[in-house]
């Protein structure tokens, strides 16, 4: 493992290329990238590198956003069926259908979404900023918002906006996580605070003590001193930085509805591997290519996203 390791590094240096890994990744994958983090602030953090290679270690919507914003950079992405369930409910050809049926509404659209989605989009959200972005419009503005449902209905209980049409998508991990099984938690662990991502179904995010984008959960986990465990309610591969930046803290995976199927990792995530970033950096393949139409469109709908947040304070 070493020798790889070593291997990674010397081909990092000769391409001059920087790593990105999302939480989501195993902890050996994170563990060797120059940044660790939720794919927008990946994206947006290789963009200002001086590196002519980026490396994503995360699937294939996050390298095509690095690439929507680095259209000059190789973007490679070390196995091309690492795919998302989420990006995948939301084909572009029934989402243009889907605008196309509802006319007049502003699109928002998660950035778990395909090039081509966001192409078709007026402004993206992330899960830390999507209540703030539907608050920014005003509050007659008829909205259509995709691809998760889950996080779509979170926003609309959160801000009131009953004019907003919601896409029937969502991801198959955040979905299969057990409300039962994380009560039985809470009773095993009575002063254990429950994290939840907002793309869980509504009665996990009703019994939590926190809601928020992964980088949000992280955040709170390492600053809350009002206890030392937690219940995590999202993808595990999280937990390795939660425990690497709380190491006196102990942190607890929610368990799927069937234990058996290991549904709480992600499968597509799991594809990332070392020595598949190595081949990748030998080779320089596999690279995310987008059509400049399609590239040049989908980041107006991420730079709209950008300024808006910017206006807010929120970047």
């Amino acid at each position: 493992m070493d020798a790889l390791k070593e291997k990674i590094d010397t081909l990092r240096r000769e391409r001059n290329a920087v790593i990105l890994a999302h939480y989501y990744t195993d902890s050996d994958v994170q563990d060797i990238a120059d940044f660790v983090g939720d794919s927008l602030a990946l994206s947006q953090r290789a963009a200002t590198t001086d590196a002519d290679v980026i490396l994503f270690a995360g699937v294939h919507f996050m390298g095509e956003t690095a690439k929507i914003l680095s259209p000059r950079k190789t973007v490679l992405m070390p196995d091309m069926a690492a795919g998302c369930s989420l990006a995948d409910s939301c084909p572009a050809d029934e989402f243009a259908a889907f605008i196309a049926a509802n006319p007049g509404r502003t699109v928002i659209s998660y950035v778990n979404t395909t090039a081509e989605v966001k192409a078709l989009t007026d402004i993206v959200c992330t899960s830390s900023n999507a209540v703030e972005i539907v608050r920014s419009l005003p509050p007659d503005e008829p909205i259509l918002f995709g691809p998760d449902r889950n996080l779509g209905n979170y926003i609309r209980n959160i801000t009131g906006r009953e004019n907003m049409l919601v896409w029937d998508g969502a991801c198959h991990v955040h979905e299969e996580f057990s409300l039962e099984k994380i009560l039985e938690l809470k009773q095993a662990y009575p002063h254990a605070k429950v994290l939840t991502h907002p793309e869980c179904k509504r009665p996990i995010v009703l019994i939590s003590d926190y809601v928020g984008s992964t980088a949000g959960l992280l955040k709170y986990a390492v600053n809350d001193t009002s206890t030392d465990t937690y219940i995590v309610v999202t993808e595990p591969g999280v937990l390795h930085q939660m425990r690497l930046a709380a190491p006196g803290k102990t942190f607890i995976p929610a368990p799927p509805s069937d234990p058996s199927c290991g549904c709480n990792n992600c499968s597509y995530m799991k594809l990332i591997t070392l020595p598949k970033i190595a081949a990748a950096l030998e080779s320089l393949q596999p690279e995310i290519l987008i059509p400049e139409e399609v590239r040049r469109r989908a980041e107006g709908s991420i730079r709209r996203m950008l300024e808006i947040s910017a206006r807010l304070g929120l970047v």
